[in-house]
């Protein structure tokens, strides 16, 4: 379970953070919600896709791989193999929490939190949090930076995924993937863009996209699919490997 704490140079100054990549340390996850202000790095390495929850809203995902766990990208010897790891893969073990602003009315103030209980918190090793004074060392400000574009994003997200559907633009995907072992990868639950209907946007559609930033995220989005191949290569690799360090019958 989580253990999550404010963050504070009195109780937490010898926190350290480990910031290398492996399943020991929570990276062995099949997908990562992503959000728009990321996807021109992100389409450059992973097949975007969409995914809905039981109350009906869907949620940008990067997929690392086949199967729950499995991440295709994940080495154990050179760590996370791709050019960008999504922000909510990196943001790991920090949140935003609140705290109540004093004074009346119901503000809330937004706050640098931490799991205590996450793998990658240390007193041992990894990037310090606090200066020895108690200031924030380069590593915690580029971490609060990154959850504050996180907090923004998650609502231009939303805003997104709101004209995509006004639009009708989503469509459920069921993907199957035969590897080179004969075996079937099937991704079936999410979604992914209409292009044809994309493609029959009236002028005025398109215009509203446009002026919304909505128009270069979802060519984005589209563009991210052909890494399914490349995803596929990786996995038949994967096998490949397997093969050769199983012991002779």
């Amino acid at each position: 379970m989580p253990n999550h704490a404010l963050l504070n140079n009195a109780e937490h100054a010898e926190l350290k953070v480990i910031t290398e990549r492996a399943a020991r340390y929570g990276d062995g996850i099949m997908h990562s919600p992503v959000f728009p202000f990321e996807l021109r790095n992100v389409q450059a390495c992973y097949p975007i896709v969409f995914r809905q929850d039981a109350a009906d809203n869907f949620s940008l995902l990067a997929l690392f791989g086949f199967e729950q766990g499995e991440n295709l990208f994940l080495d154990e010897f050179r760590g996370w193999c791709a050019p960008y790891i999504p922000a909510m893969v990196r943001r790991e073990p920090f949140l935003i929490g609140y705290q109540q602003a004093d004074g009346e009315g119901s503000q809330r103030i937004r706050l640098l939190s931490i799991d205590l209980d996450h793998p990658r918190v240390s007193t041992e090793h990894g990037e310090p949090l606090f200066q020895p004074l108690g200031g924030h060392t380069p590593f915690l400000e580029n971490m609060a930076d990154l959850l504050e574009s996180i907090y923004l994003g998650l609502e231009h997200g939303r805003t997104f995924v709101a004209a995509l559907r006004r639009h009708d633009l989503l469509e459920s995907m069921t993907l199957e993937i035969e590897l080179q072992d004969g075996s079937r990868n099937q991704l079936i639950g999410f979604h992914c863009l209409d292009e044809e209907k994309i493609q029959g946007l009236s002028a005025e559609a398109l215009g509203e996209l446009q002026a919304n930033g909505f128009l270069m995220p979802m060519f984005m989005v589209l563009a991210s699919l052909g890494n399914l191949q490349a995803l596929a290569e990786r996995k038949n690799a994967k096998l490949a490997r397997g093969r050769q360090d199983a012991p002779d019958a």
